[in-house]
């Protein structure tokens, strides 16, 4: 995305992960807090990235984003735990679920490593809990009105398709949360600043998140 120049110092450096609940404005509120930081904001743009850089088509990262793997129930019954190691380059595992998440993983710790940004969704805050001095972890909620009605307004649908996505959405993003790190999705202990977007605007969200960066001592 375009920057347009941050109108806040920054003090030291620091990367935003951003878990969301479907339709409750975690997703515009990064990217617009982002413009307004100055630094980039990363979305669908990772999957591109890490086809580049795997040399693997773009659609199976496209296929694979933010759903679980084939064996959750396996996962869950037995215990197993996943691993976070270095993606196999070739084999008949390249293009595995779990591969493929460690391509990813790759490139968001890349990105951590060498620039400011926000991150939206994919498990950053599980992929960089080895980053954790310089991450601030997220997590947007809000009650059902709220996240149908900004369903409906973002997604043109009308109210009974705009409940189905959300329930599918979410019911997605809590296995795919739960395969890839044998974490619950939405358990609070995982982030530093959950937000519940119920009663507030996208400008006070960001408002919020500012100054918690300012009291973590990452912006002036």
């Amino acid at each position: 995305m375009q920057i347009k120049g941050a109108d806040l110092m920054k003090k030291k450096h620091f990367v935003i992960t951003i878990e969301r609940q479907y339709g409750s404005g975690g997703r515009l509120t990064g990217e617009r807090l982002a413009e307004e930081l100055g630094i980039h904001f990363y979305d669908e743009e990772i999957l591109k990235m890490t086809s580049e850089t795997s040399a693997i088509g773009e659609q199976y990262f496209r296929l694979a984003d933010e759903k679980a793997g084939n064996n959750l129930l396996y996962r869950i019954v037995t215990g197993m735990k996943p691993e976070l190691k270095s993606p196999e380059k070739d084999g008949p595992n390249i293009t595995s679920p779990d591969n493929l998440f460690r391509f990813q993983s790759s490139v968001i710790r890349s990105l951590a490593e060498s620039e400011d940004c926000i991150i939206v969704g994919r498990c950053g805050n599980y992929v960089l809990q080895d980053q954790l001095e310089d991450v601030i972890r997220i997590f947007v909620y809000a009650d059902t009105v709220t996240r149908v009605r900004r369903i409906m307004d973002v997604d043109k649908v009308d109210e009974p398709e705009a409940l189905r996505r959300m329930r599918r959405i979410d019911k997605e993003r809590t296995e795919y949360h739960r395969y890839f790190t044998g974490r619950e999705w939405m358990d609070m202990e995982n982030y530093d600043l959950p937000i519940n977007a119920s009663r507030i605007d996208y400008d006070q969200m960001i408002q919020l998140i500012k100054d918690y960066l300012k009291l973590r001592g990452y912006i002036e």
